[in-house]
């Protein structure tokens, strides 16, 4: 079983920035695994926000963070970041990390946005960015 576990959310204000921390706990290791962040907003659904390929060197974001959203991966620690920049009132939403285990690494890169293709997922850490 995958245990993920999410922190560093909290209440900032328009500009601030946050660092989002994805770990993996007990026996798994998280380079076995793309990992992929995903938010949901109160009344929406779960969106994509960003994956990083198991070794760290494909990343993707949605290009509502494209340059004010960094994911990055240290496998030795066990940990998966996310650099949030310049935040806005809009990122305002619980944040999810995800596990993938696609094998296929092609496959995965053309659907790291699909919710369906992430088997494991954290409880989620809640960032509120006011105006």
């Amino acid at each position: 079983q995958v245990q993920l576990v999410e922190s560093g959310g909290g209440l900032v204000q328009a500009g601030d920035s946050l660092r989002l921390s994805c770990a993996a706990s007990g026996r798994t290791f998280i380079s076995s695994y793309a990992i992929a962040w995903f938010r949901q907003a109160p009344g929406k659904e779960r969106e994509s926000v960003s994956a990083i390929s198991r070794t760290g060197l494909s990343t993707y974001y949605v290009d509502s963070v494209k340059g004010r959203f960094t994911i990055s991966r240290d496998n030795a620690k066990n940990t998966v970041y996310l650099q949030m920049n310049s935040l806005k009132p809009e990122d305002t939403a619980v944040y999810y990390c995800a596990a993938s285990t696609v094998s296929r690494i092609e496959y995965w890169a053309r659907n790291w946005a699909r919710t369906s293709d992430y088997n494991f997922w954290g409880r989620g850490t809640q960032v509120t960015v006011s105006s």
